[in-house]
């Protein structure tokens, strides 16, 4: 049921009216008593938002939410490296620049 807002034409007095859609004008001021009340044209009633919010996602399906926790806990899962330094003399893979080795002239 919507409100709407009257005035008295006579004493001005303005107030709200909580009345169904199909109920009759109010004529009559309770203020002064006089017949001169008019229903004012409002705006409309906005609608609003309180609390934390309402999102599109607040309505997500179950599905998407199991899949959307899987994904946060394998991004949270560290990926295992290795904390030290490799060390250059172990490794077995050929260098791409290798470096000129010095030759020993024979005596």
């Amino acid at each position: 049921m919507p409100t709407y807002d009257y005035l008295c034409e006579n004493c001005e007095h303005r107030f709200e009216k909580f009345q169904a859609m199909s109920a009759k004008l109010l004529r009559k001021c309770p203020e002064c008593g006089k017949m001169k009340l008019k229903r004012l044209i409002g705006s409309g009633a906005g609608i609003i938002f309180k609390g934390s919010g309402f999102y599109e996602t607040d309505y997500r399906s179950e599905s998407y939410k199991k899949d959307k926790a899987n994904d946060k806990k394998s991004a949270e899962t560290p990926k295992k490296t290795e904390s030290k330094p490799k060390d250059k003399s172990k490794d077995t893979r050929p260098d791409k620049n290798p470096k000129p080795t010095e030759k020993k002239k024979p005596a």
